[in-house]
């Protein structure tokens, strides 16, 4: 192997000045062919100069030398002048020293005839702990057979990184993870970039790994980052922040808390954003902060307020003209963030009727929601069927065509929609939309208490809001759902209600209970991924200072609540074929049902299954098993005639139960009620005649439809 260039540069003269002792004149040309070498190996111009000056003493010397052994002058003379041929050989030498490291840099890049060093040792450890042969015994590799093919290398002065494709033989699978990668070359997981299997053949994986990385300092002026896209640099778009490796763009800006903007990550989807993380990061509450998807994964939109834009509210009275149903069959529900009306449909044209999933928790504006929904039903002539398990908690209870209050008559009122659909089954086989029947809504509010395992209707109030999510649309009938929570507990573990529900309409999510809201998972919801619906605040910012701040002149008895005193009515909206948007529905500051008017309410048409609604309430409609649903109207009514079988059963096996029948407890309960003179709930009205609750409350029922009793916020009194 010859010589390198480093050492030709460095020892030519060396042996040109050996040379010129012997050679003596020839030496001249010795020096010219040494100066046109290094001329050819592209010496650097220090260098090439070096090397003629070098060549030139050494060249005179050497034929001075030749010179005195020729006239046979003392052979001292001639070694004397060896000492300036060596004095240029050592200035060239020193001339040359400081570009060896170069030199020898370069040589190793040039004459590599396969891989560098540095590819070969990136090549030893993938062999060595990923794919073997390992050279260690007994070593266990991440996957025998695993190679990396087509190795690159990108090295800088900031990042070293490199690029192959794992590759196995056909009919096998790439099983090595980034962690294993990572492992091996002891660097972040992060730093380890690999292919989606999806797009690629299984045997080979495209893999980035960089081993060392260059820091992404933001570029920020002097100080400490000022604008909204210095901060977001600084603090949301690194790798610990709320959502890394993305940039901002202002679409607007009126202040530091006063902005909107699209964050963008470079071809990589977003994800889902932890909204406490991101408040953290621009140091401020969460109630200042919304989100806002885009059609493009990689992007979403993000609004700063100083204020929330809908802390003020949208006041019902102000809109009360927007109520009534569209020509598209929407209804104005409340008012988006951005201030454009936040709409949901109760029917599509030419189609039918249109379900509404509706969650909240206490306090969290659920039942202003539900009011709203009655009040634009009975503007737009849309007939009502109210099964409201919890006694008294809608006060536009008195629109409702039918109104189940309280536990049993709200399952009641549940049988009389399932017989409204059957009847309308049997009329029109082929169904035409518009019917000349009105829509109907079944409004079911805090459905859980019939649908949860521990509801005694469990069974029967599952199979039949099943039955009418799936086949109630096209007969002009909806379902307005409303629970407290998304769980599928609160829908008896039905799959089919809430995929029905979401299919067939919208959804309005409100505040919910914390580790009670969370709508990722199982609970998942198209549209609306990854949002925690305990995550919205109960009072805006400043509340607690209002709180501190007291007024002992004694309780305000006729103050109302204001939009600013809390976030109720405040969440989510979810339609059809869109992403969920924050909205906040519109604020009661007069009760709905003083909106509609001394108008009566929308009744249903007149046929079968409403002329025998006394009788089809009281009979369920399922075995004593909790199955076989009764399928067809001509059933029920046959079913409704011979009479409910239930409470006959449970008389008998009862021993609490009177034992001269139930129908003598109402004249009892009415004596109880007329001697004590004061409202009782059915408990207590069982508990003092001795008898249970559950033979109490239908008797309780029959009296309030005789006007015998009355019946507020579940305590009884005689009428």
């Amino acid at each position: 192997m010859g010589p390198t260039r480093a050492q030709f540069i460095q020892y030519a003269p060396a042996a040109l000045a050996v040379g010129a002792l012997t050679a003596g004149p020839w030496s001249a040309i010795a020096a010219g062919a040494a100066g046109a070498g290094a001329w050819a190996i592209n010496a650097s111009a220090p260098a090439l100069r070096s090397l003629i000056a070098c060549g030139i003493t050494a060249t005179g010397c050497g034929i001075a030398a030749h010179q005195v052994l020729a006239t046979g002058m003392n052979p001292l003379f001639a070694l004397g002048l060896a000492v300036p041929a060596g004095a240029a050989v050592l200035a060239h030498h020193r001339n040359t020293a400081g570009e060896l490291p170069a030199a020898l840099a370069t040589t190793t890049t040039a004459v590599a005839a396969g891989q560098s060093s540095q590819e070969q040792l990136i090549t030893a450890w993938w062999k060595e702990f990923i794919s073997g042969p390992t050279q260690t015994e007994g070593r266990k590799l991440i996957q025998a057979g695993a190679g990396l093919a087509h190795l690159a290398l990108d090295a800088g002065d900031e990042h070293v990184s490199f690029t192959g494709i794992i590759t196995l033989p056909q009919g096998q699978q790439v099983r090595v993870k980034a962690a294993d990668i990572a492992a091996v070359y002891q660097i972040p997981v992060s730093q380890v970039e690999m292919g989606d299997p999806k797009h690629y053949a299984p045997n080979a994986l495209p893999v980035t790994v960089h081993l060392k990385k260059a820091t992404a300092a933001p570029e920020i002026a002097a100080g400490a980052p000022t604008t909204p896209e210095q901060l977001w640099a600084a603090h949301v778009a690194i790798p610990e922040g709320a959502m890394p490796g993305t940039t901002l763009a202002l679409t607007r800006y009126d202040g530091p808390l006063d902005w909107e903007g699209i964050a963008t990550r470079d071809r990589k989807a977003i994800g889902t954003v932890n909204l406490q993380d991101l408040a953290g990061n621009l140091d401020l509450e969460t109630i200042q902060i919304a989100l806002a998807p885009t059609d493009k994964p990689s992007q979403m939109g993000v609004r700063v307020m100083k204020e929330h834009a809908l802390m003020h509210g949208t006041m019902l009275s102000s809109v009360a003209d927007e109520l009534s149903m569209d020509s598209r069959g929407y209804i104005r529900l409340g008012t988006y963030i951005d201030a454009r009306a936040a709409l949901v449909p109760l029917a599509q044209p030419g189609s039918g009727a249109r379900h509404l999933y509706l969650v909240g928790g206490s306090r969290s504006g659920k039942s202003g929601c539900l009011e709203q929904v009655l009040l634009s039903a009975h503007k737009s002539s849309i007939a009502v069927i109210l099964s409201s398990p919890q006694a008294g908690t809608i006060a536009g209870a008195r629109l409702a065509a039918y109104c189940g209050d309280g536990l049993d008559e709200a399952m009641c009122a549940l049988r009389l929609a399932y017989a409204m659909m059957l009847d309308r089954e049997a009329r029109y086989r082929s169904p035409a939309f518009p019917f000349t029947d009105p829509l109907i809504l079944i409004v079911i509010d805090e459905a859980h208490m019939l649908l949860s395992t521990s509801s005694p209707y469990h069974a029967e109030a599952k199979a039949i809001v099943e039955q009418l999510t799936r086949r109630s649309l096209k007969r002009g009938i909806g379902v307005v759902l409303a629970t407290q929570t998304p769980l599928a507990e609160d829908l008896g573990n039905s799959t089919v209600i809430r995929s029905q529900l979401l299919i067939g309409g919208g959804a309005v999510f409100l505040r919910c209970a914390k580790g009670q809201g969370s709508l990722v998972g199982a609970n998942a919801v198209e549209g609306a991924e990854g949002i925690d619906l305990s995550r919205i605040p109960s009072s805006w910012p400043g509340q607690y200072q209002k709180v501190a701040d007291r007024d002992m002149s004694g309780l305000d008895t006729e103050a109302a609540a204001g939009p600013e005193d809390g976030t109720f009515g405040l969440g989510y909206l979810l339609t059809p074929g869109s992403q969920a948007l924050q909205f906040r529905s519109l604020h009661l500051d007069v009760p709905p049902a003083s909106l509609a008017g001394n108008l009566p309410p929308v009744t249903v048409e007149d046929c079968d299954a409403w002329h025998h609604r006394e009788a089809i309430t009281q009979t369920p409609m399922v075995d004593q098993r909790g199955k076989n649903l009764v399928g067809s109207l001509a059933d029920l009514l046959t079913a409704a005639q011979q009479g409910p079988p239930v409470p006959q059963q449970r008389a008998q096996t009862d021993p609490a139960a009177p034992s001269d029948g139930q129908e003598l407890i109402k004249p009892r309960i009415l004596e109880l009620l007329r001697q004590e003179s004061i409202p009782m709930t059915a408990e207590t009205i069982a508990r003092k005649l001795g008898t249970s609750a559950k033979h109490v409350k239908p008797r309780l029922s029959e009296l309030k439809k005789r006007d015998e009793v009355t019946n507020e916020n579940g305590l009884w009194r005689a009428a």
